[in-house]
């Protein structure tokens, strides 16, 4: 069994946040893969179904941001699930926009959402790294998380909430690199291959007519024959 959290803010006022890019690849899993719906349970919103043959519990905390462990805690107690049996979703300011990466232990390199987990159940879970780059300048980067996707970044947000949603399965049996390769393959999409171009041969010119060296009295007297 795994559990599968994306990190976020409720309500309709976060929703489109770039702080939000975790609840957003859960809901993107649930509704590929025909999820039971969500319910509240464990001060979050949960919903259950399954992966490739196993069983995944996704779960989008209600806590707020900041306090996401105390809803990740209580979900692992109930179901005794190990910390290697979790897979975090998160956005990711040192990523450009669109990247992805997966991740296994470590810290939490300031991220609150992680800070309150690593509190409650320790840094041994795996975590996914949603890029969404950077403001700039760090007294720029709360208002810039709580803002909203611009429309400009919708298509590839839009391409990589379907790849996660496909690669889901294999990120659930363990299969990180294939997990990642099918986002992958949505985010850059491979190029149809150039048609190689026919040579047709060129006919040979006829040879050129040897040139007429006989003198005039011989080419009129040719003509009378």
């Amino acid at each position: 069994m795994k559990l599968f959290v994306g990190l976020g803010n409720p309500g309709a006022k976060y929703a489109g946040n770039r702080h939000n890019i975790g609840f957003m690849a859960l809901e993107a899993i649930a509704g590929a893969h025909g999820f039971a719906p969500w319910r509240g349970k464990f001060q979050g919103q949960v919903s259950e179904g399954t992966l490739g043959g196993a069983r995944v519990v996704l779960l989008k905390p209600e806590t707020f941001m900041n306090l996401s462990g105390q809803s990740v805690g209580e979900a692992m107690r109930f179901f005794k699930i190990d910390p290697a049996d979790l897979v975090v979703f998160h956005d990711e300011l040192d990523l450009a926009p669109g990247k992805i990466r997966l991740k296994q232990g470590g810290g939490h390199a300031g991220h609150n959402g992680l800070r309150s987990i690593h509190g409650h159940i320790g840094e041994d879970y795996a975590r996914v790294r949603l890029g969404i780059g950077h403001p700039g300048h760090k007294d720029r980067v709360a208002a810039y998380v709580l803002s909203d996707f611009a429309k400009a970044e919708q298509g590839w947000l839009d391409d990589m909430m379907r790849g996660i949603a496909e690669g889901a399965p294999m990120l659930a049996a363990g299969e990180g690199p294939k997990f990642l390769n099918a986002v992958a393959q949505r985010m850059a999409p491979a190029r149809p291959e150039k048609a190689t171009p026919v040579k047709t041969e060129r006919p040979t010119p006829a040879p050129a007519p040897e040139p007429d060296r006989r003198n005039p009295l011989e080419r009129l007297i040719d003509r009378f024959r």
